[in-house]
């Protein structure tokens, strides 16, 4: 094969690729510029009480149930919405830390507790207390010593909004409410599920 040859393949193969890409971008081709835009608007309609209602489906946030909120130091509130237990014999509390100061809330160093350095700065501290069963328990580690909990809140802005989590060894399926408690905020008594 002589190299006029080759370049003839070549290009016929270029072309056939182009083709291939052109009858792609066609299939895939915009509407028809002539064609009367939709209004973005939702159609209403009157409602029996004389007001109107929107024919779109309005998306609502589902409703999270709160099962506890204690106030803490400098505007900071944590919201706990569930204390579950689960398989493999452990509690997972979680729910929410709120600022609602006007300020950068930078005091977090005492929720991690006698925390060392293995989960930085964290909610270590936290801690579940069963008084009918007189035991109290504390955030679980992994193998290298960092908590199953929330990790890296050094500072929390003012309005800010961050998820909180801690896991802990299951109380006995008899305990039905332990006492929560995390440095620098109120006790909070919080009802277990599961």
């Amino acid at each position: 094969m002589s190299m006029r040859h080759v370049v003839k393949v070549q290009g016929g193969a270029a072309m056939a690729v182009a083709a291939v890409l052109a009858l792609t971008l066609a299939g895939c081709g915009g509407g028809d510029d002539n064609k009367p835009q939709a209004d973005p608007k939702p159609e209403t309609s009157e409602s029996p009480a004389g007001g109107t209602q929107s024919s779109a489906p309005v998306a609502t946030p589902t409703p999270t149930q709160v099962i506890a909120t204690v106030n803490g130091e400098g505007g900071m509130v944590l919201t706990i919405n569930s204390a579950a237990r689960e398989a493999g014999g452990f509690l997972t509390v979680s729910g929410q830390l709120k600022n609602t100061g006007t300020s950068p809330f930078v005091n977090t160093a005492p929720w991690r507790g006698n925390e060392l350095n293995a989960s930085g700065v964290s909610v270590a501290g936290v801690t579940l207390v069963d008084k009918a069963g007189k035991k109290r328990y504390y955030v679980l580690r992994d193998t290298e010593g960092r908590c199953l909990c929330t990790t890296g809140l050094a500072i929390i802005e003012a309005g800010q909004v961050v998820p909180f989590f801690a896991q802990f060894p299951a109380p006995p399926a008899g305990t039905t409410e332990v006492e929560f408690n995390l440095p620098t905020f109120a006790t909070a008594t919080v009802k277990l599920s599961g």
